[in-house]
Order: C-alpha cells, then structure tokens, then sequence
C-alpha cells in the first residue's frame, strides 16, 4: 500500500529513519524525525520515500548525486541537527550501558575535505565506470560533482577510470584507494587482474602521465615517482599504499589537539595501535613515546619519519596484536598515560588489562560508539572517571561518528 502515510520516530544508527507499527518496525532512508512519508513497504523497508510532511530541518542536498550514490546518507539533514544526531548516538550507546555522559562539542570537517576515498572501477562496452556504490546496491555511480572528496583526488577520476580500463578483469570490479599526500595523488588497487610485464609497464605509464605520487597494484609498489608523505607533526611520514589514515586533515587536527591538551605532565606514552604515527609523532614533541602496531609497515614508516624529524623525543616501537597479545600491566606500569585508538572492534582484552594495571590517565579515541560504550564501561566499573568526551565527525553527511574522550583514577 503506497497509499498509507508514516511518521518517522527517529534515525537509526545506521541514519535510516525508524517507523514503529504494530507489526514491526520499518525503515526508510533519506527522511528525518517527525516527518511524515508515503511509499511502498518492503521487506521492512521503503526505498523509496515520498515526504509529504517535511521536518523543519530539512535541507536541499548539495550534491547532484546524493539520491543515488551511497557515499552519503544525511545530507538532507541541516548541519545543526546531524551534529546534534551525531552526539546523540554517542550519547544513547553510554546510556545503553548505564553511563550518563554528555557530549561537550562536535567538530565537523568542512565539505570537499575528505582526503582518502575508496572507489569502485567496472569496466563497460564503451570504456569504464569509476565511483561509490548505489545505496544497498552494486551499482556504480560516477561522482564528478561529489561534494565530500578532496578537489584532488575528483581531478584523478580519470586516472582512475584509465586504471580501470587497464586493469579490471571482464566481469570483476577493480577497488582504487585515492590517498591525497603532501606529494599528490597516491592509488592503491586491489582486485584487478594479475601483474604482467605488459600491465606493469602500462600501469607506470598511466601514473607518470597523471601525475601520480605512486601506485601499487594488489599488494605491489608499481611505480613511487615521489615520497607520498604526511605531516605527522613535525615529522613527514609516508605511510604504506593504501594505509589506514585519517579521513581528513581537519578531523586528525581535532584528534591530535585533544590527545596532546590531555597529556597532563607525562614523561611517558605508550600509543596503542598507533599505526603510522597520526598521535605518536606529535606526542613525541612533548614526551618519550612507545608505539604498539600490528602492521610492521606502518611502523617501519613511523621510525623513518622519527629519525628524519628534527627536536622529537625519544620513540620505539613495537608489532605486536593487541587483540591477541595486548600489553599486560606490568608493562604499562612503566608509562604515565596511555593512548588508545582502536579499530571498530573496540580494545576489550587491552581495556581488561588497563583496568588491572596502575595506569591513572588514558585518553581513548574510538570510531564506534558500541564498542566505545561497552570499553567506557569496562573502564569504570575499574575505578576510572570520564572526565571529558567530545566528537569529531571528519566522516561529513554519513552515519560514521569519532569520539575522543579522557578516562583518569586516583
């Protein structure tokens, strides 16, 4: 029935809006709280919303194709309410543990400053597609007005289709990581067809003519034209293709200012799963720093960037997975804070070593609000104290929230 009307109750975590009925519950994307909608139910779900009643925080989309892209979900939504969406969703996950915290501040990255995107090349009769999956679909929509990438990284849409071109098997789909250096434009593809000496040398041309910083290819360095590095305070890293980096410079600014104003006087850090260096390298302008990675790679390039750099402390490192092997508490015990910065898995068996050992000052930076709230949790049952929480949302108009917060004990 397309005829009978719904009120949005709220969004889900997701950002799809949440209609409750006697029977269920149903979802539909694009819409608000409170709006009212018409459409046909499917499965749970309408896909394709009309408003009949819009909510006053309803906004006109910037991009052209926001409706059948899948690289944002809440641009419909003014600025205001997905901050203060944003903030609730961390705020409903601790309050699902029992924890009433509140949000302090969200700081949001401006439009067209994500530096890292991953796209999707197939190729077609008459060339090749490039851009971000449909929504729930695998339709490849092409993104040359996008309003949420780097004008850098939008300028390489052909080099990516080239690529695509090149590389893509008949019936395969080819991922192309776009990684915005201080040295330009590095692609990492994955899933393309196996390397030859003739794609080899094709793949070296096409990024020597575009300009690139370098390419990889499944796993292999292709070509490294110039060094793809990042400023990790004062040091410049590059970090291995297709790394893990944050999403935008802002967004890493808002994080490093809130993990060095939290150091307090410690004389020693230890920065687990610290990756690259995006929080050991600018805490070793304050402080002795211990770096704990899982990826050898990304610690091999955090040391070449430390030893480089000029007036830091003194920093080592180790590879190690925390998941399996986390640092047990007589270990800790030799450090005076403790940063985490997880993947979306949370830290649980780290946490639990935390909480037994003497560490008095962690400050814990996550980018899921489940597993955040569940860790938080662990935290004070241990005799911690959250004393400050904010959220960094550097993943503009989708449903992605980085949270930062600072955990103390007498």
């Amino acid at each position: 029935m397309t005829d009978q009307t719904h009120i949005i109750d709220r969004l889900s975590i997701q950002a799809d809006g949440v209609i409750r009925t006697e029977d269920g519950t149903i979802y539909a994307p694009l819409t608000l709280p409170g709006e009212e909608i018409t459409g046909e139910v499917a499965a749970g779900r309408i896909a394709q919303p009309k408003i009949v009643t819009p909510s006053a925080s309803r906004v006109r989309p910037p991009c052209p194709h926001y409706r059948s892209c899948g690289g944002c979900s809440l641009q419909h939504g003014a600025d205001e309410f997905v901050a203060n969406w944003k903030a609730s969703v961390v705020e409903t996950a601790l309050s699902a543990r029992d924890i009433q915290a509140k949000v302090t501040e969200v700081m949001t990255s401006p439009a067209n400053s994500r530096r890292r995107a991953t796209l999707s090349g197939r190729r077609t009769k008459k060339g090749a597609q490039v851009g971000f999956h449909g929504r729930a679909s695998g339709t490849i929509t092409e993104i040359s007005g996008c309003t949420l990438l780097r004008p850098e990284l939008l300028a390489h849409l052909p080099t990516a289709e080239a690529l695509t071109m090149a590389g893509a098997s008949r019936k395969g789909e080819l991922s192309m990581t776009l990684t915005l250096s201080e040295a330009g434009v590095e692609i990492a593809c994955s899933g393309g067809k196996e390397i030859s000496a003739d794609l080899f040398t094709t793949l070296s041309e096409i990024a020597h003519k575009n300009g690139l910083a370098r390419i990889s290819w499944n796993g292999e360095m292709i070509a490294a034209i110039r060094p793809a590095w990042q400023a990790m305070g004062r040091a410049q890293v590059a970090p291995p293709p297709g790394a893990f980096l944050q999403a935008t410079k802002e967004g890493e600014a808002a994080l490093t200012e809130f993990v060095l104003e939290n150091l307090g006087k410690a004389a020693k850090v230890v920065d687990l799963f610290s990756g690259s260096g995006t929080f050991t390298l600018p805490l070793a302008s304050h402080a002795d720093v211990h770096a704990v990675e899982a990826e050898a790679p990304m610690l091999e390039a955090l040391d070449q960037g430390w030893r480089k750099a000029q007036g830091l402390h003194r920093v080592t490192h180790e590879v190690r997975d925390l998941f399996r092997r986390p640092l047990l508490p007589d270990e800790l015990d030799r450090f005076d804070v403790i940063v985490i910065d997880p993947p979306r898995a949370g830290a649980e068996s780290q946490i639990a070593e935390i909480c037994s050992s003497k560490a008095k000052r962690i400050v814990h930076v996550s980018c899921s609000p489940i597993t955040f709230s569940r860790d938080a949790k662990t935290l004070l049952e241990a005799g911690f104290v959250m004393e400050k929480l904010i959220a960094v949302d550097q993943f503009r108009w989708s449903a992605h929230i980085e949270i930062a917060a600072l955990f103390t004990r007498c």
